[in-house]
């Protein structure tokens, strides 16, 4: 007669550790837990731990202990600071993000060849002549080239000169609505700057100056010329 064998391969939820010859419950019987983080009690109960099951013939030495806590406590240390300056730079940028959010709404001066038309549909902006100049005039120019709008000024003193169109033709009716160029004949201007309206704030993460955002670009606080 012949006899068959099966071999079967038995699962036991213990395992034998054959450094220490303590046996430790199979870690399919506890609960999973994210180990990414670790605060002060989970470390003193791992330290318990290892202490409680460590080689009676090499106990742990009392100086890796020591090294054990103090490596912690600097950890510790280090991840508080961490958190404050966090709070400290979170405190800070929404100071200043309120601050610049009171700018909304509102136009600002700044250097600029590119008019746009404001709410209303106006364009305005302003020119620094070096010397008097007997005939000043400011053409406005679309992306074609085709002067929407000629801005006769006369003659002017050195210093600021604005100038400024309802953006409507003889008509009465809208010409502009878009971005245009700002050209000056009859004299050299030293600088041109338009007035463009801020819609919105942007704060950067990093925590750089906020931005004021308007149609002619981004712009720091410090580019403003004056507010209006």
């Amino acid at each position: 007669m012949t006899t068959t064998s099966t071999d079967n391969k038995v699962t036991s939820p213990w395992t034998v550790d054959s450094s220490t010859a303590v046996t430790n419950r199979n870690l399919a019987q506890t609960t999973t837990k994210d180990n990414s983080t670790i605060d002060m009690n989970g470390f003193m109960k791992l330290l318990t731990t290892q202490m409680q099951y460590q080689d009676p013939f090499s106990p742990m030495d009392n100086s890796q202990m020591v090294a054990q806590m103090a490596q912690f406590s600097q950890l510790a240390s280090a991840t508080q600071s961490n958190t404050l300056l966090g709070n400290i730079a979170d405190s800070v940028g929404g100071g200043r993000l309120s601050d610049a959010a009171s700018w909304i709404g509102k136009s600002m001066l700044v250097k600029s060849n590119i008019a746009t038309p404001d709410s209303s549909g106006s364009y305005a902006g302003e020119l620094t002549l070096g010397a008097d100049s007997n005939n000043v005039s400011v053409d406005l120019v679309d992306g074609s080239g085709t002067v929407v709008k000629t801005l006769q000024l006369g003659a002017q003193k050195a210093g600021a000169v604005p100038f400024y169109w309802d953006g409507k033709n003889e008509a009465g009716e809208f010409a502009g609505g878009q971005a245009l160029k700002v050209q000056v004949s009859g004299a050299a201007p030293k600088q041109i700057a338009t007035w463009a309206t801020i819609a919105a704030i942007q704060s950067p993460a990093s925590g750089a100056s906020a931005q004021l955002i308007t149609a002619l670009g981004n712009y720091s606080a410090t580019d403003a010329l004056r507010l209006g």
